[in-house]
């Protein structure tokens, strides 16, 4: 059986967005909790990544959970067999949403028997937004990235994962090998005018959902935001209106 994918049905548009998921990509706990509390009601869904998590994010993921948000946890996971499958084990304890890991097809496939029968959504992380071709060169792969990002698409459906992580670019060639029913996460969002960062394939979030995903994480434009909260409505009501 497929892994869990979140439901993929767009709310009340008076309500948070569960699509939109707003990457807690600061050093301290202290700091994630004060970026929670600005942005309110706002959003619902929140990433954390390594270093959240390596400051006690872990602790926080489960507080955000008992207050009835959505957690995603971008952990990347690579490692043999067992190792995957004993930590999407205790993932699954903790209860949170998403789990990334990379997308190789032994891990995946230990993962999803791990995950089996939970509600815990598997993406498997194709090609990080942060290279190109030229990057992929230098790591030894003879292949662009839209390349490696199909080949790495189907192995994730044929492993029976929930959901795959590409570049919103990407997302469109995505849904054409996964089909309908898998989740669609897209990283690099920038609205309109928004600075880059280092962020090297990226897309508005209109043009993200327009391309095939179902949901859109938002960093920097969010969290560097003066008005986090204005910030997160604005990006919102953009996806609200598709």
């Amino acid at each position: 059986m497929p892994n869990a994918a979140l439901d993929l049905s767009v709310p009340a548009t008076d309500a948070a967005d569960p699509r939109l998921i707003v990457a807690l990509d600061v050093p301290t706990v202290a700091e994630a909790e004060a970026l929670v509390a600005r942005i309110g009601d706002e959003a619902v869904f929140f990433k954390i990544g390594y270093q959240l998590a390596f400051a006690g994010g872990l602790h926080l993921a489960r507080d955000l959970k008992a207050s009835g948000r959505k957690v995603f946890l971008d952990m990347k996971l690579l490692d043999i067999d067992n190792t995957v499958a004993r930590g999407v084990e205790n993932v699954v304890r903790m209860g949170v949403d998403m789990l990334t890991l990379h997308a190789y097809p032994k891990a995946m496939r230990a993962a999803v028997d791990a995950a089996q029968g939970s509600g815990l959504c598997l993406l498997g992380v194709t090609v990080l937004t942060s290279m190109d071709a030229d990057d992929l060169t230098e790591a030894g792969y003879a292949m662009t990235p839209e390349q490696l990002v199909k080949r790495r698409a189907a192995q994730a459906r044929d492993a029976g994962m929930g959901g795959i992580v590409c570049a919103a670019g990407e997302a469109s060639a995505v849904r054409a090998i996964i089909g309908p029913g898998m989740a669609i996460v897209t990283p690099g969002i920038r609205p309109a005018g928004a600075d880059h960062g280092d962020q090297k394939r990226v897309m508005t979030p209109a043009e993200a959902l327009a391309a095939g995903a179902s949901h859109l994480v938002v960093g920097r434009p969010i969290s560097s935001a003066a008005d986090p909260a204005a910030a997160a409505r604005a990006i919102r009501l953009e996806m609200e209106r598709l």
